[in-house]
């Protein structure tokens, strides 16, 4: 590694989204979730990262895939879905052209959406034909980017850790999925939401992952406390390293108030034409759904803390984007030459953010990136991009040379700890999905060997337990947003595993509605339910 360099910067992002599937409706409004992030965030992330590859640009980037997105990417049903939601938002894009035609205004706007849309459905169907995991896959043989594997449902692990098993079947679950998909082991894992408590490392360590990430005051409340905080990983004692979040770096670009997603000439991402438009083919569109809904079609700017919201304008908003790229770089060199120079080192700054906020919730983000990566390559830096796998084969450090500490129970979560997920609003279902998890764990040692009807049935039951884990329900109730299709959710799940549970201890299984069941909770076709068992 050359020594021409002070620091480093390790960009993270983490997609992630609760799988959801709905085949016996015609439409289903949460699905959009899946449709929008392909829109908004990765396909502009794809496009962006090929570019630059193509561009020769050197950069890294370090791509955290939930193993709930990739089933869902991977789904032929909800492929199909979405070339009817791009579809849709182009004739949309079309009436709404002729809707606002003369408007010297919105009419620029109208066609840039349509012009973006055009360009996603060519690179959806036509480049991809469908299959945007082998997009990622193509990205990451280029060694710009680094993709690794997260929790098999995205479950809060430190609301589970009374059954250490169910810990480990996450992550476990998770690790092979990722090889499933990838071809190899991943060297590393997002824990769902920085989610950590001590002891978690060792199943990280039993699937032979090197590292993973944590919140700031998870690595500086470790014990003994790290010389470095974290601006150098620490080894976990199981001999994985763990990787600390930079809080300056998260504030300049997370923050609607104090980062850059919050500027004024930035596009609102509230002021929705879904919302505000009275013209019947918004309705006609919105209706499809059943109530009101985000359409994608967002024709006013931030503008400031008014309800008169000025037009967006495009030009202004990219300026924007490269004037704080170029602020980003800045920062980053100051920060970098601080560090260097107080603690003797050549600092790593590890900046994670979700992906979906590139695209989705900041509009600009993925041209921000796109200015920044550039910028990063082509100017005579004192720092440059560097995934946790480079930093750790640099001869910079070796894991067994780092200092060794044991991380504190920690979250990113407001407040740092569990109270996201486990608080007035949401602690009413941990009885039920506690005792479905340990009643899981009974039947996996119960059933060491079974038939194949048996078998399919605990590997279902196994399914509902995953997917009554993901962490996405108590958040959603905790921010009342989606919370009655959450607690629905919740409630179906946990029921399910309820009466499996019961038909496989009195061996009586309906093969019918187990078949019926396994059409429609699908995710992870392969698993294995001993995975939950305690010597497993």
């Amino acid at each position: 590694m050359s020594a021409l360099y002070k620091g480093f910067l390790c960009l993270v992002l983490h997609a992630h989204l609760p799988y959801i599937r709905h085949p016996e409706h015609e439409y289903f409004l949460e699905e959009n979730w899946l449709y929008e992030a392909i829109t908004e965030t990765y396909i502009p992330l794809i496009s962006l990262l090929s570019r630059l590859a193509d561009d020769d640009i050197d950069f890294r980037i370090t791509l955290s895939l939930s193993p709930s997105v990739i089933e869902m990417l991977n789904d032929d049903f909800l492929v199909e879905r979405y070339k009817r939601h791009i579809g849709n938002l182009l004739e949309v894009s079309e009436r709404e052209i002729y809707r606002t035609k003369g408007d010297i205004h919105l009419e620029p706007v109208v066609r840039m959406y349509r012009e973006r849309f055009l360009n996603v459905r060519y690179i959806f169907e036509d480049v991809y034909k469908g299959n945007l995991v082998s997009a990622f896959q193509k990205l990451q043989d280029t060694g710009n980017i680094e993709i690794i594997t997260s929790a098999a449902t995205h479950a809060f692990l430190p609301n589970l850790s009374l059954y250490p098993q169910a810990v480990r079947a996450q992550i476990k679950t998770g690790s092979k999925y990722h090889k499933k998909i990838f071809g190899r082991t991943s060297n590393g894992i997002w824990l769902p939401e920085c989610g950590f408590v001590p002891g978690s490392d060792n199943y990280i360590h039993e699937e032979g992952i090197r590292y993973f990430f944590l919140d700031t005051h998870g690595i500086i409340h470790g014990k003994p406390m790290p010389r470095y905080g974290v601006y150098v990983p620490v080894r976990c004692p199981s001999g994985v390293a763990a990787f600390g979040r930079d809080i300056e770096t998260s504030r300049q670009v997370w923050s609607s108030v104090e980062g850059y997603p919050g500027d004024f000439d930035y596009r609102d991402f509230y002021r929705d034409t879904g919302f505000d438009s009275e013209s019947e083919h918004i309705k006609a569109y919105v209706h499809l759904f059943g109530a009101r809904t985000y359409t994608g079609f967002k024709y006013y700017r931030i503008t400031g803390k008014t309800d008169n919201k000025q037009p967006y304008v495009l030009q202004r908003a990219m300026e924007k984007a490269q004037e704080h790229a170029r602020n980003f770089i800045l920062k980053r060199e100051n920060q970098v030459d601080y560090l260097s120079d107080t603690l003797g080192i050549r600092p790593l700054i590890v900046s994670t953010y979700d992906a979906e906020l590139f695209g989705h919730w900041w509009f600009e983000g993925t041209e921000w990136l796109d200015f920044l990566l550039r910028g990063i390559c082509r100017g005579k830096r004192n720092f440059r991009t560097i995934t946790p796998c480079e930093f750790l084969d640099s001869g910079e450090c070796h894991p067994e040379d780092l200092q060794t500490c044991e991380p504190s129970m920690s979250s990113w979560g407001d407040k740092g700890y569990n109270e996201v997920w486990l608080n007035s609003s949401n602690d009413y279902i941990y009885p039920h999905l506690l005792k479905a998890t340990g009643r899981m764990i009974y039947l996996a040692d119960r059933f060491p060997i079974a038939d194949a009807i048996h078998q399919r049935a605990l590997n279902q039951a196994a399914r509902e337990i995953l997917l009554a884990q993901l962490s996405d329900w108590t958040f959603a109730l905790k921010n009342n947003t989606a919370a009655e299709y959450a607690r629905n959710r919740l409630k179906k799940h946990i029921s399910r595993f309820n009466t499996f549970y019961e038909a496989i201890l009195s061996d009586n299984i309906s093969e019918k509605w187990l078949s019926a069941i396994e059409d429609e909770d699908r995710i992870f076709p392969d698993l294995d339910y001993r995975v939950f068992g305690s010597k497993e």
